[in-house]
């Protein structure tokens, strides 16, 4: 009996101290917070039933605030023309999607290919509005006959139709 009159006295005298309020971190940013987040991602873009691109991302992070999309941890995208045949293949380390009008651009180890076609740079970004690749900084393409490098590059997403438009180096495959 001694002993529950005890712990009953111990528990009212606890219970009945000032309570402290705990810090508040004010330095927390929550724009930086994804509205949604994803991991080992594949998202499949259509139009009018068609498959016309496959994205594969090993992190992917929605903004609404922003109007972006980060993507992370190597990025790959399989385009594909209007009988759903893949046409093309990008790759690089990172990216991002301007929301508002779905144009992609890509950073670190690009590279595009298709079935005879292999284009390399820094920095490259597909444009929604007429389905093109450009980029402005240096590239190298390689296809069956020769190899150019140049600055500026303009292509549609087939890589059938391709401008450079600083031309710095070209050579015949048969050469090298």
């Amino acid at each position: 009996m001694k002993i529950s009159i005890i712990l009953l006295m111990i528990g009212i005298i606890g219970c009945s101290g000032e309570r402290v309020k705990p810090p508040i971190d004010r330095s927390f940013q929550d724009q930086n917070i994804p509205t949604q987040e994803s991991w080992n991602a594949t998202v499949t873009f259509s139009d009018s039933g068609k498959i016309r691109a496959i994205l594969f991302a090993g992190h992917i992070r929605m903004y609404s605030d922003k109007n972006e999309t980060l993507l992370d941890s190597s990025i790959k995208i399989d385009f594909y023309d209007i009988n759903e045949m893949k046409t093309t293949t990008l790759t690089s380390k990172r990216g991002r999607v301007d929301d508002l009008t779905n144009d992609l651009y890509a950073f670190d180890s690009v590279s595009v290919e298709s079935d005879s076609i292999i284009i390399t740079t820094e920095e490259m970004m597909w444009r929604n509005k007429d389905r093109k690749i450009v980029s402005d900084k240096f590239v190298t393409i390689l296809s069956p006959k020769e190899k150019i490098q140049g600055y500026g590059f303009e292509s549609d997403q087939n890589l059938k139709n391709y401008v450079i438009y600083n031309i710095t180096y070209i050579t015949r495959r048969d050469t090298l």
